[in-house]
């Protein structure tokens, strides 16, 4: 109970201690009394001032510096390109020598953002910024195509994918056209 009276009037002298002395006194017992009075038998302690602290100022230059590089953030984080594949999504061809893919990309591709244009997985060769490309003689089947922009950070920018089918009807194709019949010599 002692204690925690010592304690209290420590925090009150603590809070006054600025505009009052303190005086000190030992009990027989080696308890202390404190009192913003002189005691018998006591003597005045100097109390040092709470400590504190101070920010420096904020310059305005160094807030608007950090205004603009916000601002730099907060429109990196918002941008995204509008993206589309050609050609359509589900797009039949039969019998194609080549077939054109390409994508369209708005606005252009900024400097540090990285492409990647996969044909079944597999990367269409070309520099990063090539946004059109033939493939010769596909296969027979389904094939799709994916566009993926990302910018330094790994942010994915745009996402983009399409499928597209070729058709081979092979010479035993029952809807295969018969070519015309021979002329017959007489």
């Amino acid at each position: 109970m002692k204690r925690a009276s010592l304690v209290i009037i420590l925090g009150v002298l603590a809070a006054g201690a600025a505009q009052a002395t303190t005086y000190v006194r030992v009990e027989p017992d080696g308890t202390k009394t404190y009192s913003d009075r002189p005691l018998a038998g006591g003597h005045p302690v100097e109390v040092q001032p709470a400590q504190t602290y101070s920010s420096p100022p904020v310059s305005t230059s160094s807030s608007s510096a950090r205004s603009r590089e916000q601002a730099a953030m907060d429109e990196a984080a918002s941008f995204h390109y509008e993206c589309s594949l050609t050609p359509r999504s589900d797009e039949t061809f039969t019998n194609p020598e080549s077939v054109s893919v390409a994508l369209e990309l708005t606005p252009a591709l900024r400097s540090g953002d990285a492409l990647t244009v996969t044909l079944d997985g597999v990367a269409l060769t070309g520099g990063n910024d090539q946004t059109a490309f033939s493939v010769p003689q596909p296969d027979r089947g389904s094939h799709t195509v994916t566009a993926h922009v990302v910018d330094r950070s790994g942010r994915t920018l745009c996402d983009a994918s399409t499928t597209f089918h070729v058709m081979r009807p092979s010479i035993n194709s029952p809807t295969r056209r018969s070519p015309p019949p021979r002329p017959t010599p007489h």
